[in-house]
């Protein structure tokens, strides 16, 4: 039984596991940049696999990669055996994930990659293990303690090869020029996709707009308002937006609002987003002046649609 607090144990395994870190920083594999190289040549996916511990590590690598601009497969080495061979093919790379570099289980993926000629990259903590002998490339993982109390569960080790697969993963992702705008286009459904979706997704636009001219009559102006159903109307010229009219202009020209035409209502100048700006910006430019929509303008101010507060609420922004 151990004297220790859950936070002593807890700062000595991060520690242990902190420090490997930084050792393997200033150690990385020499082979790092060829791995790189041959995974932006690849014309396939890359397909990583690993037993145990290292599977799960296996198919966080994957998961990354995948959803940062590299087609990336996770494959369960005992289902590779039983038919999911078929899912590695002559365009693809491997990457095998094992400390020992002896996990029986990752035998039949190695075969395949020898007798089809696939790129094998093995990642393991033996420089003179099978798998290091039989890849293509040997990333050597940094030796390391593990930091359980035995030492033999797979804590620093498995830490490591998941820091080394996000090294991967970000370096073929800046190479690759991979942006915001990629980023959103695979996580469609997440908070992060939500936090990068542009006004211009999410916009009404064309027959949708509720748009007036300067001598508009305000009968017609509050039908227009009422159509559109946005609580404003835009004051527009020649194609660009010289105002809008909302709610608060309504009741502040209520005694002779029928008498007067929409261009004597609009207030002026009036706030806009452009069309690819965040929809988080303008959403943010709406709380901070107490406004429930923006017209979206383009460099030159012509009109291009409308936000309202709702289509980021409906996005899962606000």
């Amino acid at each position: 039984m151990t004297s220790q607090s859950p936070s002593d144990i807890a700062r000595d395994v991060l520690g242990i596991e902190g420090n490997a870190l930084l050792a393997f920083r200033d150690g990385l594999p020499d082979e790092f940049d060829a791995v790189v190289e041959l995974l932006l040549s690849v014309k396939g996916r890359v397909i990583v696999s690993g037993m145990g511990k290292s599977g799960h590590v296996a198919a966080k690598i994957a998961a990354t990669m995948a959803s940062t601009g590299t087609p990336a497969q996770y494959v369960h080495p005992g289902e590779a055996s039983h038919g999911d061979l078929g899912m590695i093919t002559g365009h693809d790379a491997v990457i095998l994930i094992s400390n020992s570099g002896e996990t029986r289980e990752l035998a039949d993926i190695i075969a395949h990659c020898a007798r089809f000629s696939i790129p094998l990259i093995g990642i393991t903590k033996k420089s003179d293990s099978t798998l290091a002998r039989q890849g293509d490339n040997h990333l050597l993982l940094p030796d390391a303690p593990e930091a359980c109390a035995i030492g033999m569960a797979p804590t620093t080790s498995t830490t490591c090869a998941m820091a080394l697969g996000d090294a991967l993963a970000v370096a073929l992702m800046k190479l690759r020029g991979f942006d915001r705008e990629n980023f959103l286009a695979f996580h469609p459904g997440g908070t992060l996709g939500a936090q990068l979706l542009k006004v211009s997704a999410v916009m009404h636009t064309g027959d949708d707009l509720p748009i007036v001219a300067e001598d508009t009559a305000m009968g017609d102006t509050l039908l227009e308002m009422t159509a559109k159903g946005f609580g404003v109307a835009a004051l527009v010229k020649d194609g660009r937006l010289e105002g809008v009219i909302t709610d608060g202009d309504l009741r502040r020209n209520l005694d002779s609002l029928m008498s007067r035409t929409a261009g004597e209502v609009a207030t002026r100048s009036p706030r806009s987003i452009a069309p690819d700006a965040l929809l988080t910006e303008a959403l943010g430019l709406m709380n901070a002046n107490k406004i429930s929509a923006l017209f979206a303008v383009d460099d030159e101010g012509r009109l291009k649609g409308l936000v309202h507060i709702h289509d980021a609420l409906r996005a899962g922004v606000a």
